[in-house]
C-alpha cells in the first residue's frame, strides 16, 4: 500500500499497531477515535465530553489528511450503552451537520471500560 500514515501519538497506535488516519487514493480512512485526550492520555467520565473530545480527534486527523469534517461522507458511532446514544446527537448535529454523511450506530462493547463512545469517519479529500 502507498498511503500516508497519519498518527495522533497515542499509546494505542503504537500498543496495539494502527494508524489514526490512512490517506490513499483521494479518501481519508480515520479509525475508530474515542474520547481520549491523546496528550495526557485522560478521558472523562461522561458520554458528551467524550464525543466532543472524539470529534476534536477526528478533525485534528482529517486535518493532518489535508481534509475537514465538511469532506466526511461516511460515519460510524460505536456506543456500549444505547441509552448513552441520544445525549450524543447534539454534538454530532454540531460537528456533521453540514456534512450530513451517511450514518450507522452500533451498540458494542469497547476495548476499555471507560469508553462511552468510538467515532470512526470517510472522508473525501477536497479537489
Amino acid at each position: 500500500m502507498t498511503g500516508r500514515r497519519i498518527s495522533s501519538g497515542s499509546d494505542f497506535e503504537r500498543t496495539i499497531g494502527y494508524s489514526r488516519a490512512v490517506v490513499e487514493d483521494g479518501w481519508v480512512f480515520v479509525a475508530g477515535t474515542t474520547g481520549f485526550d491523546y496528550a495526557t492520555m485522560d478521558i472523562a467520565p461522561d458520554v458528551e465530553t467524550q464525543c466532543e473530545q472524539a470529534f476534536r480527534n477526528v478533525s485534528d486527523a482529517l486535518a493532518k489528511a489535508g481534509a475537514g469534517l465538511e469532506q466526511v461522507v461516511r460515519v460510524t458511532y460505536i456506543v456500549p450503552d444505547p441509552e448513552d446514544w441520544p445525549a450524543c446527537w447534539p454534538i454530532t448535529r454540531k460537528w456533521l451537520g453540514a456534512a450530513m454523511p451517511a450514518a450507522t450506530m452500533i451498540a458494542a462493547g469497547l476495548q476499555d471500560k471507560r469508553m462511552r463512545i468510538e467515532i470512526e469517519v470517510t472522508a473525501r479529500l477536497p479537489d
